[in-house]
């Protein structure tokens, strides 16, 4: 069983092509896969390349699975793993770097292409170098039922809750994954690792959240510490940063063009008016290889 990996400002995924697997993606073969110690280690499994319409992703919602005659080809499908076994819907890092496997693999050329995720399509393209990729991420909603969040039909912004023993104002997003966003004068990781967990957790959330606490530093710059989803404390997000975006743009806070800055590095995030996000960011090769046949025995049973 052959696998690729990559980092994307320190936010790092095992590639695995269904193809070349003798293993369904369970709980606790994604979990083995990802353990630091016992596997190869990783924040997440790319699952792909799969057919545009699997029933996975179309049962969760995956759009427009047909291709129109002015967009670019949709020559995929991709399942996005976490590190606990959860499927995200969508992930910025994650697409970044299977962007990069499909090109290094011959599958897609520099020219623009779509993938389908669970959370929608997305369009796509790989630099010459290979090195850098941009993703349009798609349209960025505040509404509490496509969120989701608990209550009335709203958008969530500037609104109070409770975690570890503290009331925050935060504001609420989805970008095909859901985003909960507490603005502060100073960002730490500290408070991140302490208060991430309540928050992803909180019953506002039924389906959990991505946690960022922001810094907004200029009309042109963010900071953000992120706690993900499925995974914890994590060094970078590219849905995390396009979230982030879209929310100091909602307040007023930022312009278009935005810097994210985040422990891992940073990324170009740009919203326009309709909140519509494209991230462009780099993707670092680190190794391929062959799972052993003790992994893969142990895994079998």
């Amino acid at each position: 069983m052959h696998f690729y990996k990559y980092h994307a400002l320190g936010n790092d995924y095992i590639v695995v092509d269904p193809a070349d697997a003798p293993l369904t993606p369970n709980d606790a073969v994604l979990k083995r896969l990802c353990h630091r110690h016992f596997g190869v280690g990783g924040d997440g499994v790319l699952w792909g390349p799969i057919p545009a319409d699997d029933p996975h992703l179309i049962e969760g919602g995956a759009r427009g699975s047909g291709d129109a005659p002015d967009q670019p080809p949709l020559v995929c499908g991709l399942r996005i793993f976490n590190p606990d076994g959860s499927e995200a819907e969508k992930s910025g890092n994650g697409l970044r770097i299977f962007c990069r496997y499909l090109r290094d693999t011959g599958r897609v050329t520099g020219e623009p292409f779509r993938l389908a995720t669970l959370g929608g399509n997305v369009e796509c393209r790989v630099a010459d170098d290979a090195r850098s990729v941009q993703v349009a991420m798609g349209r960025v909603s505040f509404l509490s039922k496509d969120i989701p969040v608990a209550g009335p039909p709203r958008e969530v912004i500037n609104e109070t809750i409770q975690a570890g023993g503290e009331t925050l104002v935060y504001c609420s997003a989805t970008i095909g994954n859901p985003h909960c966003v507490i603005v502060r004068n100073e960002v730490s990781e500290e408070e991140t690792r302490r208060l991430g967990p309540s928050l992803e957790t909180h019953t506002n959330f039924p389906n959990r959240t991505n946690v960022q606490f922001m810094q907004i530093v200029d009309p042109h710059t963010i900071r953000i510490e992120i706690w993900e989803r499925g995974a914890g404390y994590t060094l970078a997000s590219g849905s995390s940063a396009s979230a982030c975006a879209a929310i100091a743009r909602r307040l007023q806070q930022c312009e278009s063009d935005i810097t994210v800055s985040m422990p891992g590095g940073e990324l170009n995030i740009t919203v326009n008016d309709a909140y519509d996000v494209t991230m462009e960011g780099p993707v670092t090769a680190v190794a391929q290889g062959t799972i052993a046949e003790d992994l893969l025995a142990e895994l079998r049973s």
